[in-house]
């Protein structure tokens, strides 16, 4: 089990096993986590207030994140294996669980945890494909837990004997598929299930083992319920539909009692609901609106919206004076009850995010591309500062020249646009850049002309200026999509990596081929040392490999991951290199040792980039469940202590060689080594 607390150190295991036995070996240490960014936004019902008033409880990828409100420090239960689908806090707060999605055949894991000491307690694993939806009983006795429609059942768990009671199809088979589960506020053994055309009251019978349901008898009606609040007492629960209607059910004698509006219903449908100490209903819908509604006067007493998005979660704090919602974009507001006024908390990457970048000599922001967007952050708070939208459209690469005047941006349409940096506003375009989108793009330092890679596998160099730009030439050597771009300082050379298996060195004077590297692999990225000496790159055969730049002679082949490694960077001393990829793993490698001396544990899904700041504070991890994760830089020796070494015998050396012919007198003098002091 893994609990890596953002601002305190990171434990080197992983739940449900030890991907890292061999690392801890070595006695490697840990990096640490200062700063998690993201939220699932489209888990419905993902954020959650818990009991104790002073957490939140929300999932980014395939984690938990318990943040504290007041001081944002961060903790990350860590076990699943794939995206979470489902959370669920119990009453007393004392549980948490959450059950994942996975692929089609498989069965799908639900996690509980222990949230005193943000342990693993119990691992069930019945659910076929997904968790659709979960919920503890009031006194924390069982969980049930609803299958998706690959798997139609509903289970109920003991959680003091860890282990299943019973299950049974959740719905009948003229029915569409359950969608969420609510159990009852005082009765451990009542529990409701809703989805298409399905509405049912569940009783169980601890001794026998079995549950039996009740339908709801709603007369002529039809509905798609999404969401259900059961009210005190027991007797009566509420659910929202697709159609945007609220239906009040008496849960004892199964009949619907009423329901409404009849008319100026709540567009998109209700996704979530929960009650207030007033006695009114707040609601979140699929338009953005959140609503405080009073059902027995059919009257919406408060009204908000969000900017943009779909509300999935809506969780009350305390006495309901102030509550937290999520959105279907991964935003999350804040609002009190009193002036009902949104104010926003956090944004976050909705999608896999494509790639990320500082400005030259700036380490206090740092980019990031994703689906739509580009937006810019704040490195010290992760606030998000400014975006750039082009909707419907995947932004593959982004870069800022060195002088900081333009954010270029290359996009899957095959357009590569730039932006000014402070308005966010289109600078220039160029259209049909490239017939298959573009994948790489990168600026020479004297800002006049910018180098763009594409998914025909052709290297293009384009000359900027403030009134055109125009292609220079374009240099077609490489058969598959260009993965990464990186140019000397000078301006003369680049170096581009691509799919085909293929590092091609380019004489930017003559556009013609330099040098050519060729590997059993699909290179994913390359980097230039800061000598300029030495060249870099990773791919999918899990290997760093070594090249010099004048010949394209291979040096050294690194075993670095059990998965391809997607991301590379190198610090600017050029002491340092950090990696990551599919396992997971923030890697930080001694450069002239090839050894690692930090591992960073804290990704839910494959890393996409990952950038050391310029002036090596921080580094910036992004990943493809739209998480960002900063960790601290660590306090080491910038020397290796080969490096030492061979100082070391190079100076011995030398103060023998400048010694007349070695001896002093004409007697051998002794090598007496120096004490600290003396030093």
């Amino acid at each position: 089990m893994a609990v890596v607390e953002a601002g305190g150190q990171v434990p080197l295991t992983s739940a449900g096993g030890t991907r890292d036995e061999d690392m801890c070996k070595e006695d490697i240490k840990k990096l640490y986590l200062s700063q998690v960014v993201g939220f699932s936004g489209a888990v419905t019902c993902g954020l959650h207030v818990h009991p104790d008033n002073d957490h939140i409880v929300f999932p980014i990828g395939c984690n938990l994140i318990i943040e504290n409100i007041d001081t944002q420090t961060q903790g990350i239960l860590a076990g699943h294996t794939n995206f979470i689908s489902a959370v669920a806090v119990s009453a007393s707060g004392e549980y948490l669980a959450t059950g994942q999605m996975t692929h089609m055949g498989f069965k799908a894991d639900i996690i509980v945890w222990h949230y005193p000491t943000r342990t693993r307690y119990a691992t069930f694993t019945l659910h076929r494909v997904i968790v659709q939806s979960l919920a503890f009983s009031p006194n924390d006795k069982y969980l049930v837990s609803l299958g998706g429609k690959d798997d139609g059942s509903v289970v109920v768990w003991d959680l003091e004997e860890k282990e299943a009671i019973c299950g049974s199809p959740s719905t009948m088979r003229s029915a569409g598929p359950a969608v969420t589960v609510a159990y009852c506020m005082d009765d451990d053994k009542c529990f409701l299930t809703s989805g298409d055309n399905t509405l049912r009251v569940w009783k169980l019978d601890r001794v026998n083992r079995k549950i039996h349901p009740q339908d709801i008898n709603m007369g002529q009606m039809k509905r798609n319920v999404e969401s259900i609040l059961v009210l005190k007492g027991d007797i009566h629960a509420m659910c929202g539909t697709t159609t945007g209607d609220l239906l009040k059910i008496n849960i004892q004698t199964g009949l619907l009692s009423k329901h409404g509006p009849t008319k100026n219903r709540f567009s998109q449908g209700i996704k979530c609901l929960t009650i207030l100490k007033s006695g009114d209903f707040l609601l979140g819908c699929g338009d953005g609106t959140i609503c405080v509604y009073n059902f027995d006067k059919l009257a919406k007493i408060k009204k908000e919206k969000v900017p943009e998005g779909g509300v999935t979660s809506v969780s009350t704090r305390g006495y309901g004076h102030q509550f937290f919602v999520g959105t279907t974009i991964s935003q999350t507001f804040c609002v009190h009850y009193l002036d009902f006024k949104l104010e926003l908390q956090k944004t976050c990457q909705p999608s896999a995010i494509t790639d990320a970048c500082f400005p030259a000599r700036c380490s206090d922001l740092f980019l990031t591309s994703s689906k739509s967007d580009i937006r810019v952050w704040n490195t010290a708070n992760g606030q998000e500062l400014l975006r750039m939208t082009v909707p419907n459209i995947t932004c593959n690469a982004i870069c800022v020249r060195d002088d900081g005047k333009a954010i270029l941006s290359g996009w899957n349409d095959g357009t590569i646009r730039a932006f000014l940096p402070e308005s966010a506003k289109p600078m220039w375009t160029i259209e049909n850049a490239h017939t298959k989108g573009v994948t790489a793009l990168c600026s020479t330092f004297c800002n006049k002309r910018v180098i763009s890679g594409g998914g025909e596998g052709q290297v293009r160099v384009w000359n900027i200026t403030k009134d055109f730009q125009r292609m220079a030439d374009a240099m077609k050597e490489h058969k598959g999509p260009i993965s990464m771009i990186k140019v000397k300082r000078d301006g003369t050379e680049c170096v581009s990596g691509s799919v085909d298996g293929s590092c091609i060195i380019w004489d930017l004077s003559r556009f013609v081929r330099n040098q050519v590297i060729f590997a059993s692999t699909l290179f994913q990225n390359v980097c230039y040392h800061p000598t300029e000496s030495q060249i870099i790159a990773t791919g999918t055969y899990k290997k760093i490999g070594f090249w010099e730049a004048y010949d394209g002679r291979s040096i050294r082949e690194m075993e670095a991951s059990v998965g391809s490694i997607n991301a590379l960077d190198i610090s600017e001393d050029g002491h340092f290199f950090v990696s990551g990829g599919e396992d997971r793993l923030v890697k930080l490698w001694r450069y002239m040792e090839g050894t690692v001396c930090h591992i960073g544990i804290g990704h839910s899904a494959t890393i996409s980039r990952i950038k050391i700041c310029p002036n090596m504070k921080y580094i910036v991890s992004v990943g493809t469940d739209g998480s960002i994760m900063r960790w601290d830089f660590p306090n080491v020796d910038r020397v290796s202590s080969r490096r030492r070494e061979e100082e070391a015998e190079m100076s011995a050396s030398s103060t023998l060689a400048m010694s007349p012919t070695g001896q002093n007198g004409g007697q051998q003098e002794e090598d007496v080594p120096m004490e600290d002091g003396e030093r």
